[in-house]
């Protein structure tokens, strides 16, 4: 059996490639093709639905992630991350850094709308659960169009450039339906080239 905590923990493409492969032979379905049990409308409209193999508890995971990314995340409504999050969650960053704590975790989502107030999440085009394991991509999207704070007390000045970038999210779900540890993944390069910093 696969270690999928070790495979996360790695952090590369090669890992989280394992561990979808993992969920496939495990005889998780992806979630995506139309059922009548997907998301309706309100948030995530349009979206591929849920598979039909899932047990309440992987429904009820990959439900509030959506609303996660649908609602409180695009809409900024931080006081409800606590909906999805456990208060001493660990966040792994594309750049192989972590977080502990779900104020940091607000701190870092919130930079984003700092220097693109138009950022958000409305789309998940891929959805896998198995167990206490959920695994989903998004489609971020946003524009710099206002000043970015360098980390080092300055600014770098907006490109106005716009940014889609396709993310993976794999969340580690405690027995109160909250993630303990989040793995995000994005290209970094990529992200950075499109809004003007490469």
């Amino acid at each position: 059996m696969i270690d999928r905590r070790s495979l996360i923990r790695s952090g590369s493409a090669a890992g989280f490639g394992a561990l979808a492969l993992a969920a496939v032979n495990s005889g998780t379905e992806l979630a995506y093709g139309s059922t009548t049990d997907g998301p309706t409308s309100g948030f995530g409209s349009g979206q591929p639905g849920y598979p039909a193999n899932l047990s309440p508890q992987e429904r009820r995971q990959l439900r509030i992630f959506d609303e996660l990314d649908f609602e409180v995340f695009t809409g900024q409504k931080w006081d409800r991350l606590g909906e999805s999050h456990a208060r001493n969650i660990r966040v792994h960053h594309p750049d192989g850094h972590f977080t502990d704590g779900i104020d940091k975790h607000i701190e870092d989502l919130a930079w984003f709308f700092l220097w693109a107030p138009d950022t958000r999440i409305l789309e998940h085009p891929l959805r896998v659960a198995t167990n206490q394991l959920t695994a989903v991509t998004s489609v971020m999207k946003g524009t710099f169009t206002k000043p970015m704070p360098n980390g080092k007390g300055g600014f770098i000045k907006p490109t106005g450039k716009a940014y889609e970038i396709l993310m993976a999210t794999v969340g580690i779900w405690n027995r109160h339906n909250t993630m303990d540890e989040e793995y995000l993944f994005w290209d970094n390069q990529s992200f950075n080239a499109q809004i003007g910093l490469d």
